[in-house]
C-alpha cells in the first residue's frame, strides 16, 4: 500500500542536494548559488568564491548604482529561495545552500570596491571567519532566528548580513588605524 504524499508542514528527511535537485526548482538553482553549493567540501567558501567572480564580472556591465539594486533585490530573493530550499532538503540550515554567502558578500565588495586585490581578499577572508566561526553577534543572530518556514529562510540570511556588517567595520577601522 503506498503511503500517503507529505503534507505542505510535514518534516522531510535531509536528504544531500545533486545536479537534479538544484534544477528541480528556481529556488534550488538560487538558493544553491547555480551549483556552488554542490561542493561537497566548505560549500560556503564556494559562494562566496562564486560572489566575488560574479561581483567582478558584473562591474563590467552594471553601474555602482545597479549593483546596489540588484543587491537590494537578492535578499528577499533569497529568503524566499532559502525558505523554499531549506524545507525541501529537510532541514533549517543545510550547508549546501549559499545565497546568503553570495549576497551578503555582494554587500561588502559594493560598500568596499574601488578597492585592489588585497582589500578584496582581506574582505573575503575576514567574511569567511566571521561566518565560519559565528563570534559573538553572528552566533547570536544564527541561534535566535533558525528554524523552519520563512523564518527559517530569514535565519539563514541574517548572520551573514551580520557578518557582512562586521566584516565592512573591521575593514574600516583598519583604514582608519592605518
Amino acid at each position: 500500500m503506498p503511503s500517503a504524499p507529505l503534507a505542505e508542514s510535514d518534516p522531510l528527511p535531509p536528504r544531500r542536494p545533486d545536479a537534479a535537485f538544484l534544477l528541480s526548482h528556481p529556488a534550488h538553482l538560487v538558493a544553491l548559488g547555480f551549483g556552488a553549493g554542490l561542493a561537497r567540501v566548505a560549500p560556503g567558501t564556494f559562494g562566496t568564491l562564486w560572489a566575488w567572480l560574479a561581483f567582478l564580472a558584473l562591474q563590467h556591465w552594471l553601474e555602482p548604482g545597479q549593483i546596489g539594486e540588484l543587491i537590494a533585490l537578492s535578499l528577499p530573493l533569497g529568503w524566499w529561495a532559502c525558505s523554499v530550499t531549506a524545507r525541501h532538503l529537510g532541514s533549517p540550515d543545510p550547508s549546501s545552500i549559499v545565497w546568503d554567502e553570495i549576497a551578503c558578500f555582494w554587500i561588502v565588495l559594493w560598500l568596499l570596491m574601488p578597492a585592489g586585490w588585497i582589500a578584496q581578499l582581506s574582505a573575503f577572508l575576514l567574511f569567511r571567519l566571521f561566518d565560519t566561526w559565528k563570534p559573538g553577534p553572528m552566533g547570536w543572530a544564527d541561534r535566535r532566528f533558525k528554524g523552519s518556514g520563512w523564518r527559517g529562510g530569514f535565519g539563514i540570511m541574517i548572520d551573514d548580513l551580520v557578518a557582512a556588517f562586521c566584516t565592512l567595520l573591521v575593514l574600516a577601522l583598519w583604514r582608519t588605524l592605518w
